[in-house]
């Protein structure tokens, strides 16, 4: 090949094609328990976190809620992911060699926001959330601004900071258990020109992906942790713990998990408990098993 601006375009073109089959290939579980928030700074505070407000007949003046909260504040963070391509190889026509690496590349980008929620997710049980507990924790306040209105758990769990096993979520609603905050996309870029360092002094041509993101805890409502027997005993319990849930007004938060994680251990019990036909809980949420929390 004939190494110029136009051939190094194409190159550049086809190898963020091959990026983006990978991307497009990935199955990425962010869009199901994350929500995805838009950053427009170096960091972001969720003060409305917990505000969990339902309308009310109008009687008289308004009732004004203040949106705030603890402050939840997610910084974000810098990611990369870099290759280098030998002028060698473009110039003996061997880049084909190289579309596995590209469509790896978009298949890690668009599984790395997957990666950062279930860092989280393993974490539960020592990482704190808006209401200054941990995310997994046994005594959550029902109403943070009155410690009289008494405590609940989302975690039912023997090393109490551990790993879950297993963990049921909701995700029907707008706010998700987790955030994912975007302060600027993945991208695909290169370094191929003529003046740049890498290819006057090593002889390569550079490409790769960098974003500015993180990730944090959303309601901890909305997940419950556990890593006991996976049995019909323990997931009912789970299950009723997650409904029973209110406000601080002491209405219902209508939360109904639909979704369970498990790690690859918990897998047959899984099975069983949701899928024999002999089972009362067959079919009441979806299971994915999970090696992230392996």
């Amino acid at each position: 090949m004939i190494i110029n601006r136009a051939s190094l375009d194409a190159l550049f073109t086809n190898f963020r094609a091959d990026y983006e089959a990978g991307a497009l290939a990935a199955a990425s579980l962010k869009d199901r328990i994350a929500m995805t928030v838009p950053s427009a700074t170096r960091e972001e505070t969720y003060g409305w976190l917990g505000n969990n407000n339902r309308l009310r007949e109008w009687a008289g003046d308004r009732v004004i809620k203040n949106l705030t909260a603890e402050g939840f504040t997610i910084t974000n963070r810098n990611f990369e992911n870099t290759v280098s391509v030998s002028r060698n190889d473009i110039e003996d026509d061997r880049v084909g060699v190289y579309s596995g690496a590209m469509k790896m590349m978009g298949q890690d980008a668009a599984l790395h926001p997957d990666e950062l929620i279930f860092e989280l997710l393993r974490s539960g049980t020592t990482q704190k959330c808006y209401d200054g507990q941990y995310f997994f924790d046994t005594d959550h306040p029902v109403n943070p601004d009155s410690p009289s209105a008494g405590t609940v758990s989302n975690a039912d769990m023997t090393n109490a900071t551990g790993a879950p096993g297993w963990v049921l979520l909701d995700t029907s609603k707008v706010i998700k258990p987790f955030i994912f905050q975007r302060r600027k996309d993945y991208s695909f870029v290169a370094k191929d020109q003529d003046s740049d360092e890498n290819v006057f002094m090593r002889n390569e041509y550079v490409y790769g992906v960098d974003a500015r993101v993180n990730a944090g805890y959303g309601l901890w409502q909305l997940a419950y942790a556990s890593d006991k027997t996976l049995d019909a005993t323990n997931y009912a319990t789970a299950r009723a713990a997650m409904m029973a849930l209110k406000a601080p007004t002491g209405k219902p938060l209508g939360i109904k998990p639909d979704l369970m994680l498990v790690a690859p251990s918990f897998e047959g019990a899984a099975l069983q408990l949701l899928n024999l036909d002999t089972s009362h809980y067959r079919g009441t949420v979806e299971l994915i098993v999970c090696p992230w929390m392996a």
